[in-house]
């Protein structure tokens, strides 16, 4: 019974979100009351609160996991595998294949006009791209054992969200001129070929997965180091404890 609950849970916000959405691209975000999403979604106002706090939780409804997409791809990096090529890799992997939350459907270009069109919208976007980056500090400073107060991961982590700010500004400005998704894939990838080139080795080489082992404390770099066998990285050759 529990899982048919939430089960319900999940479609009713997810019908709310869908009729919400409709009505913003349609009219606009400011134009469109909380009220109105009600009736159209035929629940009452109280039901769309409960789901959706604030009248912009109904068009940024996956916030969270949009904010966590970057932080994700640290935790789940491959062994050898550094947060730089994490991220980046994963960045070419949305532009391949071309996701919705890249934006490089058709379609998009309504959503971004919502979104200029709308003081409130612009600035929780800001405010998610601000989150999405001090989270995604906050993981790198765990994944590699930094000290409190260490800017290390913070100084990092605003490096690598400015590359993704920077392709999502040119996913944004190209629908707006209507430019050939291809063409856009292509410039896209150069982008992000160049930013990759730009970035100092400190950056990309940052909270490099080991390959094997334990993880040892942090390198001259700033990653975490696999401990080699003179380290005592052999399980075998550890005294029993």
């Amino acid at each position: 019974m529990t899982g048919l609950r939430e089960r319900k849970k999940r479609q009713t916000r997810q019908h709310i979100s869908d009729v919400a959405t409709g009505l913003f691209l349609e009219r606009g975000f400011d134009a469109v009351t909380v009220a109105e999403v009600a009736e159209a979604a035929e629940v009452s106002v109280n039901t769309v609160y409960n789901y959706f706090p604030a009248k912009e939780d109904l068009f940024f409804d996956r916030e969270e996991e949009v904010v966590d997409r970057p932080s994700a791809r640290v935790r789940d990096r491959a062994p050898g595998q550094s947060a730089a090529e994490a991220i980046l890799g994963g960045m070419r992997e949305d532009i391949d294949r071309r996701p919705v939350n890249l934006g490089m459907v058709d379609g998009f270009d309504r959503f971004v006009a919502v979104v200029t069109g709308s003081h409130s919208l612009l600035a929780r976007l800001m405010r998610m791209q601000h989150q999405t980056t001090a989270q995604l500090g906050r993981t790198l400073a765990r994944e590699t054992g930094r000290e409190p107060g260490d800017p290390l991961p913070e100084l990092v982590a605003a490096q690598l969200m400015a590359v993704h700010a920077n392709l999502h500004q040119t996913v944004r400005r190209s629908f707006r001129a209507g430019r050939d998704v291809e063409e856009l894939r292509a410039d896209l990838l150069r982008r992000l070929d160049i930013s990759e080139r730009l970035l100092s080795a400190e950056v990309r080489d940052f909270a490099r997965r080991p390959l094997g082992g334990r993880e040892g404390g942090d390198g001259p770099d700033g990653s975490r180091r696999a401990e080699a066998p003179g380290d005592d990285a052999c399980d075998t050759c550890r005294p029993a404890r």
